[in-house]
């Protein structure tokens, strides 16, 4: 595909309109790929959406997943891998496990998650999954979606028979062999990445609790049992006046940041994620995400530390 948003779109639109789904369950804080095609789904063909409660630490409650699935309608149940802004993760194999005991196809966004976590196809009942090249280190405009044999999807785009029929159109053979060289990199190197990353990422919590009392991590964010090691969403303790201009002043000082997800950062919009997450007072505040890669080192995170001491101290 070109990217997890097709491969979203692919899923979603062929469960309804080819295999019959009437309800999508999913959840508020998802990315906008899943959420804005849930909502056209429902106005184009009357597709009854329902939303999955958080629990009081911004995780998705799995006893209201079961509760929805016991409602015995043709379901597909769409939770991604890993939060694109403040880095929540589900439990894969157990959500994947759960749906299919009632009989309710899964898909999941695995944009984040990918390149990153290994996904057991064999191990974890999941019957689709959307990945982007770029989040591996890939190249930009290409990724995949993962189809269990038998599914009986339907492509998105119509034409020729590339793709066994799943998606018309000359493939872009460049970047499929660069999604392939980049995945199969990141596999061989896992371990040893992760352990380096992690390192940042919790190197970067323990100086900025240092640095600023009154910094806050949103969410689960900073929890290692529930977040990804690559991403931690900060709330700053910064007033108002001084909010408005923290994101371009930090891009001034070469610290390249978001006050969301990177598909957002250059919108006026606030988060839906931190919407759901936050508190009134907190959500006044700003919130950057921070991302960490096998290309940042420790001088990376002391240097950043610094100028965010610097401009909100």
């Amino acid at each position: 595909t070109s990217g997890g948003t097709e491969a979203d779109n692919l899923v979603l639109r062929s469960a309804v309109k080819d295999l019959g789904i009437e309800r999508i369950i999913t959840s508020k804080i998802e990315h906008h790929a899943v959420l804005h095609t849930a909502e056209g789904l429902a106005d184009e063909y009357g597709t009854e959406i329902s939303f999955v409660r958080l629990d009081e630490k911004g995780l998705i409650d799995r006893g209201d997943l079961e509760n929805l699935l016991k409602e015995n309608k043709k379901t597909l149940v769409s939770l991604m891998h890993v939060n694109n802004e403040v880095g929540h993760m589900i439990d894969l194999k157990d959500m994947a496990a759960l749906c299919k005991a009632y009989g309710a196809l899964f898909h999941s966004d695995c944009v984040q998650s990918v390149g990153h976590f290994k996904i057991d196809v064999k191990e974890i009942p999941i019957d689709f999954f959307a990945a982007s090249a770029h989040k591996f280190n890939g190249p930009k405009g290409v990724g995949f979606c993962f189809v269990r044999k038998g599914s009986a999807l339907k492509p998105l785009i119509i034409g020729g028979e590339q793709e066994r029929g799943l998606r018309a159109g000359t493939e872009s053979i460049h970047n499929i062999v660069g999604l392939d060289c980049a995945l199969d990199l990141a596999h061989q190197h896992m371990a040893d990445e992760r352990k380096h990353i992690e390192g940042l990422k919790y190197g970067f919590i323990t100086k900025l609790k240092n640095a600023l009392p009154g910094v806050k991590f949103n969410g689960s964010s900073a929890d290692p049992e529930n977040s990804t090691y690559t991403l931690v969403s900060v709330c700053l303790p910064v007033s108002p006046d001084k909010a408005a201009m923290l994101l371009f002043q930090l891009d001034l000082k070469g610290v390249a940041c978001s006050k969301g997800s990177a598909c957002q950062s250059g919108s006026d919009q606030g988060s839906h994620v931190l919407a759901e997450i936050l508190d009134a007072e907190d959500l006044d505040k700003p919130s950057i995400r921070f991302s960490f890669g096998i290309y940042n080192d420790m001088n990376d995170i002391a240097y950043t530390t610094d100028v965010l001491k610097e401009l909100v101290g």
